[in-house]
């Protein structure tokens, strides 16, 4: 039985389709959700997965296969669809999963045969034995899975054309903020893999630089925290010799014998949302955590910083609390907090958070004729009607931000300071670099993109 696993690519986010862009493979992932239900499929089964991302497919000249199981996020959605659409003209069955199938099961249940909802690889060997036995079902309910259950994923399936490989310790984030569906996917509970399963998984990576995918690797809470030395600490005797950047949250700065482990086990960078630089947009967002105990930002990412530890910082344009000036601000406070790199989104709300309820009960999803909108929901694109700013403040906005940040003055300065300090400076000069061409990408993808009257000004 072949089995085809598919990530589909988005043709307007630059930074897909690594033959065209050499940058662009630092700025991808391997699609690790395909790469785990590999793991849970049955030997009888061969299986090729699929990524988009580094390069076009022609499926009509591959041999046909028994079943395709595609996997999307919401700015995939369109082109999943497409390429269902494709398989099923040719009488072969397509099974859909992933966060944005959960999210909109109805819309899904159009283009497909079958549905998997929430954590596939819970309910995976079932799905397929029922398509065996010619009995699949319209629709499959994952759950919340036992971590101590959770497969390795399958990384010798994909060719070595990716510099970061990938891996996932945990799953669930306990902060819920209101633009992100993570905690409605995964659920509220931190649930952690045994530590001895994720060092053995991660001596099986063969690229030198590692993704820790999980949403919030260190958790909110002090045993969370405390997993987390465990973790580090066992990567240290098992000589795991990866390097690697991982997610977290702020209180990561707040203890140094946690940071001292995670540089010795390879950390070189951390990807932290601080979302806004004002109080009023964090209370916004439910980024309470950040606003607790009146914390220094400063400090807090130059002691990060001081373990030779990048920091790559998030923000958003477009909450309702922004005014005109909002991509200076984030720059400058971006700079004055001292951060190796920022990725600032615009504002969308996606299925399945309290910012897309909210916005669809007030009548402000203005990009809606789905499934082809979809394609927009990429995060560098404004879909909704804002509060304080015109679809083209907000570009203009975003513009200034990157340009200002990025600018050729700014990269060398931190360049220079992450040299002399040994800070990671080869990492630091490649993420500058790819993110100032892959922001020029984005900025060309703006000029065909057409405001509605009513957005522009």
């Amino acid at each position: 039985m072949r089995l085809y696993l598919i990530n589909p690519r988005n043709s307007l986010v630059s930074l897909t389709n690594v033959n065209n862009n050499y940058w662009n493979r630092y700025r991808i992932w391997k699609p690790l959700g395909l790469l785990v239900l590999a793991s849970v499929t049955p030997p009888q089964w061969d299986i090729k997965v699929i990524d988009e991302n580094l390069g076009a497919v022609d499926y009509a000249s591959m041999p046909q296969p028994d079943l395709v199981g595609i996997t999307a996020f919401t700015a995939q959605a369109n082109r999943a669809y497409e390429v269902a659409t494709q398989f099923r003209s040719r009488s072969v069955p397509v099974i859909m999963g992933g966060i944005h199938a959960t999210m909109c099961l109805q819309e899904a249940l159009a283009y497909v045969d079958s549905v998997v909802t929430g954590e596939a690889d819970s309910i995976w060997p079932r799905v397929l034995a029922d398509f065996q036995n010619g009995s699949l079902r319209q629709v499959y309910a994952g759950e919340h899975l036992d971590m101590k259950n959770a497969p390795p994923a399958r990384h010798d399936l994909l060719p070595r054309r990716y510099t970061f490989g990938s891996i996932q310790t945990t799953r669930g984030c306990p902060l819920n903020c209101s633009f992100c569906c993570v905690t409605a996917f995964n659920g509220p509970r931190y649930r952690a893999r045994p530590i001895e399963n994720v060092v053995r998984e991660f001596k099986t990576i063969k690229e030198k630089l590692v993704l820790v995918v999980d949403d919030n690797l260190i958790g909110t809470r002090q045993e969370h925290i405390s997993r987390a030395k465990s973790l580090f600490r066992a990567m240290i005797a098992a000589g795991v010799r990866k390097k690697w950047c991982g997610q977290s949250t702020i209180n990561i700065a707040d203890d140094d014998e946690l940071l001292t482990l995670a540089y010795k086990a390879g950390c070189r960078g951390l990807y932290i949302g601080f979302e806004s630089p004002t109080a009023d947009g964090l209370a916004e967002v439910g980024k309470k955590f950040n606003l607790a105990n009146s914390r220094d930002m400063r400090d807090s990412v130059h002691r990060i910083r001081r373990h030779n530890i990048l920091v790559l910082g998030s923000f958003i344009i477009g909450l309702d609390s922004d005014r005109l000036g909002i991509g200076r601000l984030i720059a400058e406070t971006a700079n004055s907090y001292g951060v190796d790199l920022i990725n600032t989104a615009v504002l969308t709300p996606l299925p399945g958070t309290r910012l897309w309820k909210k916005m669809q009960s007030e009548g402000r999803i203005a990009l809606n004729s789905f499934p082809n909108d979809w394609k927009y929901y990429t995060l560098t694109f404004p879909v909704a009607r804002y509060k304080q700013l015109s679809w083209d403040d907000i570009i203009k906005e975003k513009r200034y931000c990157d340009r200002a940040f990025y600018s050729t003055r700014k990269i060398l300065s931190r360049l220079s300071a992450n040299f002399w300090q040994r800070r990671s400076p080869l990492i630091a000069m490649v993420g500058n670099l790819s993110f100032r061409i892959n922001l020029r990408l984005a900025h060309k993808a703006y000029q065909q993109f057409d405001l509605p009257s009513d957005q522009a000004r």
